[in-house]
């Protein structure tokens, strides 16, 4: 056992031991989340469960890690697994005994937990098709995986004032989110060369910011210089006394960009002068075919990869929430079929990588019956009340009761489009660049305190076009799914989808907007 896995393992017997105390109410929720947020664990609302977050890198998941999972819900009695918009799995309803023998578990295992909370570097984000995605400009796994490993080497002894959140995309779509984190790199190619476009103190949440552009070329074999540079202005610059804003993006409004940036390659040259952090990967620019021959048609299910003949599949699970049987199903199949590979995106689904045109079909007739399969069924939500501590809304029953709107009306879904909805203003269902984005809240209506949410639309991300959504105003929670269900009834009058609904017709989709608003 490494040195640091001894410490890891000696934090499991403090967390247990503070979690007693927190259930028998001699420290208080704060202190508990002070102690147990750092090693991705929280209880619930409530205070009498707790949820853990299991940080697999980047969202790639072996066949060990996902059998260890499986033997987790078997021996827990864990019901759902809950994917997440980092690419990392969370398990909930367990109590702090089974919380801690899970940890040492999966530390046994080089699963790791933490820094999955707490004011650590998280979950490094890549693009989840990353060197199997068409059009993409190299694959970035490598680099992701070594950064967490830097990270991880060290987890224990950051000392940030808030989390860093840092993402690799290896394409122009930038499904990483690499333009709104506190620091993104996105693959490029120029005249043969790779290098990566580097983006810094973005974030999402309360005062959201879209990352600055670096000007400069990035070396890919220096990336870690980049990383660790931001890691020691946030350090040096953050603000450690207002937790409010504590985030990078704060830094730049307070410096003003130009000393930001000044600030920042000052920290880069002692970087490079005290450390040697250079990478030695081999970069091969991906290659993406002029003609392929794939006879699946796809959807938003299906992907055709760049690699002819190959696909992934998609599986969606509703709110990111899928039952303990389903993954079960989902991990023989890979166990079944050696070839495929387990991925987690961003928008709490999974993609199983280099099927064949039979196994593709067979997983998808597998996962027909909980795979969601419309862009509305394959909304993102956060985890939300009745579970989450700081929570206000419930984020997925606001999905839940869209969808059945939907389909008690007869309402078609075909024009609809993804909906990202997030209980409080955290934006931890990132609805601050959906195509529709809610945040639950409270408000006065009359003389009632109704469950309400903040409704956004026109966010996006893109290394050409990254856009925050606009806020238009604040809609009752019960009259929400009855807007949802007049808005695809404009989409099919218009004949047209909802990108094009919003850009040619907006102000008929701002008087749509107002006849909902409180």
């Amino acid at each position: 056992m490494t040195r640091q896995d001894e410490i890891l393992k000696a934090e499991i017997n403090n967390l247990r031991e503070a979690g007693h105390r927190f259930m028998s109410k001699e420290i208080s929720v704060s202190d508990f989340k002070g102690i147990s947020g750092g090693m991705g664990v929280y209880a619930q609302r409530g205070g009498q469960k707790f949820m853990i977050r299991l940080r697999t890198n980047s969202g790639l998941v072996s066949m060990e890690h996902l059998e260890l999972i499986k033997s987790f819900t078997e021996k827990y009695k864990i019901k759902d697994i809950h994917f997440t918009t980092r690419q990392a799995i969370q398990l909930h309803h367990l109590n702090i005994d089974d919380v801690c023998d899970i940890m040492e578990k999966a530390l046994d295992k080089k699963l790791y937990t933490r820094g999955g909370g707490g004011n650590y570097p998280r979950n490094v984000a890549i693009s989840p098709m990353s060197g199997v995605e068409k059009g993409e400009m190299f694959d970035v796994t490598e680099f992701a995986l070594k950064i967490s490993e830097y990270f991880m080497k060290r987890i224990t002894e950051y000392k940030l004032p808030r989390k860093l959140k840092v993402s690799i995309s290896s394409s122009d779509r930038d499904a990483a989110g690499a333009t709104i984190n506190d620091i993104g790199f996105i693959a490029a190619v120029e005249n043969g060369e790779p290098y990566f476009r580097m983006y810094l103190a973005g974030g999402l949440g309360n005062n959201p910011g879209i990352s600055i552009p670096y000007e400069k070329k990035i070396a890919p074999k220096e990336i870690l210089y980049y990383v660790e540079a931001m890691v020691n202005l946030f350090t040096a610059e953050g603000d450690y006394i207002n937790k409010s804003k504590a985030r990078t993006r704060y830094i730049p409004r307070r410096m003003g960009i130009e000393n930001f940036l000044e600030a920042y390659e000052n920290h880069l040259i002692s970087v490079k002068k005290e450390k040697n952090l250079d990478l030695n990967i081999k970069i091969k620019p991906s290659k993406t075919l002029k003609e392929y021959s794939h006879k699946l048609k796809k959807n938003l299910s299906l992907i055709h990869q760049r690699q002819d003949n190959l696909y992934t599949v998609i599986i969606h699970p509703l709110n990111g929430q899928i039952s303990s049987e389903d993954f079960k199903k989902i991990v023989k199949f890979i166990e079944e079929n050696n070839n495929a590979e387990a991925r987690l995106s961003m928008t709490e689904s999974m993609y199983i990588r280099n099927l064949d045109e039979e196994q593709a079909e067979k997983l998808l007739q597998l996962t027909d019956k909980f795979r969601q399969k419309t862009k509305i069924q394959q909304s993102m939500s956060c985890v939300g009340i009745p579970t989450c501590q700081i929570g206000i809304e419930q984020s997925q029953s606001l999905v839940k009761n869209i969808l059945e709107y939907i389909k008690i009306n007869n309402i078609s879904e075909e024009r609809l489009p993804f909906v990202y909805v997030s209980g409080c203003q955290n934006s931890c269902g990132r609805h601050q660049v959906g195509d529709i984005g809610f945040a639950g809240g409270k408000k006065k209506v009359g003389e009632k305190i109704e469950d309400v949410f903040d409704i956004y639309a026109g966010g996006m991300v893109s290394r050409e076009r990254t856009v925050l959504g606009t806020k238009f105003g604040i809609m009752l929670m019960s009259r929400i799914p009855e807007f949802i269900g007049e808005l695809s009834m404009e989409l099919e009058k218009n004949l047209i989808g909802y990108e094009e609904y919003i850009s040619e017709k907006n102000d008929s989709f701002i008087e749509l907007i107002g006849k909902y608003l409180v």
